[in-house]
């Protein structure tokens, strides 16, 4: 794989606290502007022959209220789907649950925001050791590949995906990854020396020099 980390430029991140049925929860925000109209983005996010093509093969009743699960990933039940602006599903891995809405408008009709708001509930132990990278660092490298995606047409190949991770290249783009998420978090009210810290032990796992994160 190329050196992916000039993507990282357009990606925004925010990281909010808030309340889901009287529970505290922390929602992760990502968001970028890609080169494509709204409806060809919709599709290309949600149709189940285009998903594995950068992310990951899907399978299931990929409709309101039906079941997906990702090779190898998360599971979980579609709960909002209007085309071709908003779905929202439930993340379900490792026996916790956790809600992802994705958001698209239009720009210009060849331009089109997508937003991205990770929901988990806390606190816990894997949020105070990791923060909001543990999942950011994941979602920067899925969005990435969607825009690598549309611009060359390059697809996802999951065996050089593992091995990019742990190359030079793939170092690198941890590092500043974790680094935005770190400052996101900072931004959003975090201790500072927690986020740093936290920061650094989510580009090491992601990098492979600790366990998986």
């Amino acid at each position: 794989m190329d050196d992916l980390t000039h993507y990282l430029d357009a990606m925004t991140r925010a990281v909010k606290t808030g309340n889901r049925d009287g529970a505290l929860v922390r929602t992760v925000i990502a968001a970028r502007s890609y080169s494509t109209g709204l409806d060809d983005l919709w599709d290309t996010i949600t149709n189940a022959e285009r998903i594995p093509r950068w992310f990951l093969p899907v399978s299931g009743d990929l409709r309101l209220g039906g079941h997906y699960q990702l090779e190898g990933n998360a599971g979980g039940q579609i709960t909002r789907c209007e085309p071709p602006n908003i779905f929202a599903v439930t993340w379900e891995f490792g026996g916790q649950i956790s809600w992802v809405k994705v958001t698209l408008e239009s720009e210009t009709a060849t331009s089109t925001l997508l937003r991205l708001e990770h929901t988990q509930q806390g606190p816990d132990d894997f949020w105070n050791q990791y923060g909001p990278g543990a999942v950011g660092v994941g979602w920067d490298m899925g969005l990435v590949a969607l825009a690598r995606y549309l611009q060359t047409g390059a697809l996802a190949d999951r065996t050089q995906a593992m091995a990019w991770m742990e190359s030079g290249d793939g170092r690198n783009f941890m590092r500043i990854s974790s680094d935005g998420w770190c400052q996101a978090s900072i931004a959003g009210g975090a201790d500072s020396d927690w986020a740093r810290a936290a920061a650094e032990r989510t580009r090491q796992a992601y990098s492979g020099e600790t366990g998986s994160g």
